[in-house]
């Protein structure tokens, strides 16, 4: 995107904020639906959104566009944040009321769901960073394999190779 390119200039070189808002409001329903699919709450992916793009702007000086595009590189940081806050996370439990309220679906089902969202979530979270980064830019950012490989720096292979090790150890730990 050619506009992204000249906000990214702009913001390298003169820090300029109205660039930085411009560029922010561009990816920022993208990168909030990444985070709400993976926390669920909305003040939780609001905090998180907020954070990514905190590291985003801190980070842009050093922004190398030769090296992979701004979306890539955006869902990189976007990953690793989302580990940092999934790790910070890791142990708190959601109270029942929060589980969602009965409105015509079988709320056993709904925490059923959200039971094993938890236990999916815990087991992914103890993983190494790179299984992660896969399995949260496949199912919650929605990336494809080439887009995912870009993204970290690694061949598109091996990043087939630990989805499909990871969807296999998942079937196998939860039915």
């Amino acid at each position: 995107m050619e506009e992204e390119q000249k906000w990214i200039r702009e913001i390298q070189r003169r820090g300029s904020r109205q660039a930085a808002d411009r560029l922010v409001r561009a990816y920022y329903d993208e990168i909030y639906r990444f985070a709400y699919r993976q926390l669920g709450h909305k003040e939780d992916a609001m905090d998180l959104t907020q954070t990514i793009f905190l590291a985003v702007l801190r980070a842009l000086p050093s922004f190398d566009g030769r090296k992979a595009s701004f979306r890539t590189w955006l869902y990189r940081i976007a990953v690793n944040k989302t580990i940092d806050c999934r790790r910070r996370a890791r142990g708190d439990t959601m109270p029942l009321e929060e589980a969602g309220a009965p409105d015509g679906t079988d709320f056993a089902a709904q925490v059923q769901d959200r039971d094993l969202l938890d236990r999916l979530e815990g087991y992914v979270s103890r993983l190494d960073p790179d299984t992660q980064a896969v399995y949260r830019l496949r199912l919650y950012g929605e990336r494809t394999f080439p887009e995912i490989a870009a993204a970290l720096g690694q061949p598109e292979a091996a990043v087939k190779t630990r989805y499909y090790r990871l969807m296999g150890r998942l079937r196998k730990e939860f039915g």
